[in-house]
């Protein structure tokens, strides 16, 4: 370091012991197993800079807050093990996965913010709220008489079937600006 100025932190570490194998039920894609010491390894808990990394901050204050369930989508789903390890060593309780399939654009991309996917029209939420349910493999059946994004919502509480997500890690094609794509 220069004269005056401090030498950086180095990062903290969780050391994963060899074989640190995480398995657990997946609410959607069932069993899961990773052996973390292979594939991950030691991980950052802070990072050099000072920050707290991601996957101490969600373990501490999933707990925090008395999660139970976590429900996101499935390129997460790596983390998982991760957090798991986490959770035992920090004597807190494991919540329940349930690792979504995501919804992609024509190119293969995760839909997101950072991609500028298109949000949902305010004016007209409906043909993406019913593409949604349909890309979580519900039956678009159940949302055949809706008007309002009310009568929708109480229509999904009572006929959703976590059954039958579809079962995988990888993504499903999303058409929710297509109008002709979201016709019931």
């Amino acid at each position: 370091p220069r004269a005056g100025h401090a030498a950086p932190q180095a990062a903290v570490r969780l050391r994963v012991a060899d074989g640190a194998t995480v398995e657990f039920d997946d609410l959607v894609l069932g069993r899961q197993r990773q052996d973390v010491a292979r594939a991950v390894g030691d991980f950052v808990l802070r990072r050099a800079d000072g920050h707290w990394a991601y996957q101490l901050a969600v373990v501490v204050d999933d707990a925090d807050q008395g999660v139970t369930d976590v429900v996101r989508g499935a390129d997460l789903l790596d983390s998982t093990p991760r957090q798991i390890l986490l959770q035992r060593a920090l004597g807190l309780a494991t919540p329940r996965y349930a690792h979504l399939p995501l919804l992609l654009d024509a190119h293969g991309r995760k839909l997101s913010k950072s991609e500028a996917a298109h949000p949902l029209d305010p004016a007209a939420p409906l043909p993406a709220l019913r593409a949604a349910w349909a890309a979580l493999g519900q039956d678009p059946h159940a949302l055949v008489a809706v008007e309002t994004v009310t009568q929708l919502l109480a229509a999904a509480r009572d006929s959703f079937n976590p059954a039958q997500i579809p079962q995988t890690a990888s993504g499903l094609a999303a058409m929710h600006n297509d109008p002709g794509a979201n016709a019931v």
